[in-house]
């Protein structure tokens, strides 16, 4: 067998249909529109379209707002609820799920709600102001899970205070210039007035 001896599988080209070739063409006068109609036209009728009532994605109700497609899920944690863990303990993503505090495959977050009597080492993705301040008082310690996002040298520069423009001295007047074919203007000399 040779290349030029292959061929396509039975059925799998099809003849393209050629409309709009007039009445001899097999398709008929029309090319399978019928008769007039708007289907008849070229336009047709857009995606949604319904014969002129009013649509259905014009008929059901908004809902206000927008879904935020950055933010950031976090299963939260209060201060109070480390309180069951010993002096000491470093208490990190296992130790909570294991405690039964948090949800898997989700960042964590300490909040500052409750009191802390407790020395911990806490390791978490944030903490909030007060729970920070809560837990360093009690002598423990924080820890922030994660590098923080890094910002390319176009931003940086873009948050750099600008520097303030320098004082330049005016610019120095222009000489006059002379027009051409214009001979100087002549010096009239005094003359001395008649004398009486």
């Amino acid at each position: 067998m040779q290349l030029h001896d292959l061929k396509p599988s039975p059925g799998a080209h099809r003849k393209a249909r050629r409309v709009g070739r007039g009445t001899g063409s097999g398709r008929g006068k029309t090319s399978g529109r019928g008769q007039k109609g708007q289907n008849a036209r070229s336009e047709g009728f857009r995606l949604g379209f319904e014969g002129g009532q009013m649509p259905f994605s014009q008929r059901i109700p908004k809902l206000p707002g927008f879904k935020n497609p950055f933010k950031k899920i976090y299963s939260v944690v209060n201060v109070s609820k480390l309180s069951r863990f010993a002096d000491g303990t470093k208490v990190d993503a296992v130790v909570l799920l294991e405690a039964g505090l948090v949800h898997a495959g989700e960042e964590i977050k300490v909040l500052g709600a409750g009191g802390l009597k407790r020395k911990l080492v806490v390791e978490a993705h944030a903490f909030s102001t007060s729970a920070r301040e809560a837990i360093e008082k009690a002598g423990g310690s924080v820890t922030v899970l994660g590098q923080p996002r890094k910002i390319g040298p176009r931003r940086t520069a873009a948050k750099a205070p600008r520097p303030l423009p320098e004082a330049t001295p005016p610019p120095a007047p222009k000489p006059a210039r002379e027009k051409k074919g214009v001979p100087p203007a002549a010096v009239e000399e005094a003359t001395p007035p008649d004398e009486a």
